[in-house]
């Protein structure tokens, strides 16, 4: 069982190190077109509601978001009902690298699901989505300051 695991593990950081390797030339590296992809599909949300939707640290969100804004390829706009609270769009340099990003991502897709039928693509994502279910509930445990129990 320890290797389903690291057989998902293997998959992430593959596909994560194929994105970032081609999308260097568009100066978007280390995840960040994770964030890109999330607010292009999202507009308006807010920093706090992205670092929970990729499971990250505000922190490390907080890095990613600043580093796409200064490269321009998203920008923050004040709520128009609560002035503390920035909202994340992406810019026109962002919208025109965003079908670049989804043409990738479906690519990927293609390729990982090959061989699979349409009833056993739609079988692994319904158990991935029960395996992603259980462990959010460890990660909003353990994000709250709490130990797991082994």
């Amino acid at each position: 069982m320890t290797e389903i695991l690291r057989e998902i593990g293997t998959i992430a950081r593959a596909l994560d190190s194929i994105s970032n390797i081609e999308f260097k030339e568009y100066d978007l590296t280390k995840g960040q077109y994770l964030y890109l992809v999330r607010i292009c599909e999202q507009p308006g949300m807010i920093q706090e509601k992205l670092a929970e939707l990729l499971k990250v640290d505000r922190t490390t969100a907080a890095r990613a978001i600043q580093k796409l804004e200064l490269q321009g390829f998203i920008e923050k706009r004040d709520d128009p009902d609560n002035k503390k609270i920035k909202r994340l769009f992406a810019t026109e340099q962002g919208m025109a690298t965003y079908p670049v990003i989804k043409r990738e991502n479906d690519h990927s897709n293609r390729v990982a699901l090959e061989g699979l039928s349409s009833t056993e693509a739609t079988q692994l994502l319904q158990l991935l989505q029960r395996v992603r279910s259980n462990v959010e509930k460890d990660w909003e445990w353990v994000k709250k300051g709490n130990k797991r129990s082994y």
